[in-house]
Formats: structure tokens, sequence, C-alpha cells
């Protein structure tokens, strides 16, 4: 596995080696000490698998009580994942990572404990699976809005349509006024 800097140097990329021919490919997804030595020591207790279909954008979500670290990857489309540094001590604080993740670049990306996530569903559907450091715990879930003015995240929306967002996602938080870390 090769794990890659981001401009935020907590969020890391991280790229699968790859072993295919005609008959289809094996990679390995994860491994505890490599991650351990590349990204942080953490212990995954929950693992997700949602499916989104086109222009969906969900997030940007983060739980101020079992806050969760999250190492995300897609097994079927593409998206463009977000992560944003809400710890106040941080020389990143405010700043944001994008990156495009595919079924077909097989790239994964670790979004620590602190942040906001959210992806946008850049395919004709994505299927999303992610592990967590932490139990889902909805009562201390918070949405920031996907396009916050102070933020400013460049969304590569298809066709510069808005994106399809939940209730809770339409009602999302100003950067300004969501909780901190």
């Amino acid at each position: 596995m090769k794990f890659i800097d981001t401009a935020i140097p907590d969020v890391k990329i991280i790229e699968p080696q790859v072993f295919g021919d005609e008959r289809g490919f094996f990679m390995e997804t994860f491994r505890a000490s490599l991650f351990n030595e590349n990204c942080a020591e953490r212990e995954f207790v929950q693992e997700n698998h949602s499916k989104s279909t086109h222009g969906i954008l969900r997030g940007l979500h983060f739980q101020t009580e079992n806050t969760q670290g999250k190492l995300v990857r897609i097994t079927s489309g593409e998206v463009y994942d977000v992560a944003v540094d809400l710890r106040e001590s941080s020389a990143t604080f405010g700043q944001w990572v994008g990156v495009v993740l595919s079924a077909e670049n097989k790239r994964q990306l670790w979004v620590p404990e602190g942040f906001a996530h959210g992806f946008y569903v850049m395919s004709q559907e994505a299927e999303f699976v992610y592990k967590c450091t932490d139990i889902y715990n909805p009562k201390s879930e918070v949405s920031i809005k996907w396009n916050d003015p102070h933020l400013k995240i460049d969304w590569p929306l298809v066709d510069g349509k808005l994106p399809s967002l939940s209730e809770k996602d339409q009602q999302g938080l100003a950067f300004e006024q969501a909780p901190k870390f």
C-alpha cells in the first residue's frame, strides 16, 4: 500500500497495490499494522455501506460525541470526497481536502476524528464503504452546509446542477455556528 499526504497532513490517501490479469484482480484493502504506522493508531469498531445515485451529496457530517475517524472507499462508481478540519488548535483549522474516489482508482481516504466529512456522487450510482473508529450516534450528529461561504468547497457539480440533499443536510449549520473540537 502507498500512503499519500494531502494538504492537511492528518488526512491521508491510501492506494492499494492491485494484482490483476484477465481473470480479475486482487488487492489488500486494510492491514492494521500499516495503517497504524502510516496514518494513526486506531481500532475500527463499525463498518458501513451506503448506495447513492447521481447528484446526491451527503454531508458535511460529524458527531460531537462518539467522534468518528473514517476510512472510506468506493466499491462501485465515483464520488468527490471531502474532509473539513474542525480542530480549533490545528494549523489547518477550517481548511478542506477533496479527493476523487472510485471503484476504478481504488483509493481510500483516512478522515480522522475532528473532521466533518461529505461526498458527492459523480457517477450514475456509487456504493460507499467505510470503517469507523466509534459507533454511530444520531443524537450527536451535526451537518454543516455543503455550500458554506466560509469553506468555499469546490464541488465538481455535474452540469452545474445543485445536488440532491437530505432534509437534514438542507438544514445544515453554517461553519461559523457549528460546534468545533
